[in-house]
């Protein structure tokens, strides 16, 4: 008798044993069809809060219709963006898809996918502005994203000491804000996300005809050793771009087909 309560204490636990392993791999696999998209969520039309408080925009349905062809799960997680390298890196998030920037100094800590917008900055000023163009800025209040393309720009040109301030926000909402209110004399930034604001409000304010500067593209980052992952996406972005669902939803969002 003893022997075979001995005999179902052992199998039970045989059983406890191989049952954990197999949730293991389950959960394993699991997190591998789950990719978690780190972004500014108040960065529109690229990816933003609705009324509805869910984030929408154009990456965002780039993101999901990607996803779906992977067979994947997406999360879609707000960070910070001025510490968007340190949430990828430190693998918080499976990429930043968000308009962001191909820059070398970048491309010494991520891994980019090929471009797929191009990416203007331009500056943004109150109708009738006496401010032209950048040689007006000298001397003058300006706005720019924390750690945006712009900044960059601004501190690798050693630009700093031309303007009388330059004043760091951490969303292009506050710094609209901002310049409406005349805090500011003018905004640096993508010209994708301004003129989303512009159609918003076209009588307050006016973007120039001459770029800030000559600053590339956007691309999707991913870790330096996530080469899988970024040639998977990257294989269904090329998909989209030849099929025609991705002009779709470029012309959903700009009215016309802005993709690379």
């Amino acid at each position: 008798m003893k022997k075979l309560v001995l005999l179902c204490l052992m199998l039970a636990s045989f059983a406890m044993i191989v049952a954990g392993c197999g949730g293991s791999d389950t959960a394993k696999k699991d997190a591998q069809q789950k990719i978690v998209i780190g972004l500014d969520d108040s960065f529109p039309p690229m990816g933003f809060r609705d009324e509805k408080n869910e984030i929408v925009g154009f990456d965002i349905d780039m993101a999901k219709e990607a996803a779906k062809r992977l067979g994947m799960q997406v999360e879609f997680k707000a960070i910070d963006w001025s510490s968007k390298e340190s949430e990828l890196n430190g693998k918080r998030v499976d990429c930043l898809w968000n308009g962001m920037n191909i820059t070398e100094e970048r491309k010494k800590n991520v891994l980019f996918s090929e471009p797929y917008m191009d990416a203007r900055q331009v500056l943004f000023v109150p109708k009738n502005s006496p401010i032209k163009g950048v040689k007006d800025l000298e001397g003058k209040v300006i706005g720019v994203q924390n750690a945006s393309t712009a900044d960059e720009k601004i501190i690798e040109r050693g630009w700093q000491g031309k303007y009388k301030e330059i004043r760091k926000y951490g969303d292009f909402i506050e710094a609209f804000m901002d310049l409406e209110a005349g805090r500011l004399d003018a905004i640096v930034g993508d010209e994708i996300v301004g003129r989303f604001y512009l159609s918003k409000k076209p009588d307050a304010f006016q973007v120039l005809e001459e770029d800030f500067c000559e600053c590339g593209t956007f691309g999707i980052a991913f870790r330096k050793n996530d080469t899988e992952l970024r040639n998977k996406v990257q294989a269904v972005m090329d998909e989209m771009k030849k099929d025609g669902s991705g002009a779709k939803i470029s012309e959903k969002w700009f009215g016309k087909n802005l993709l690379k």
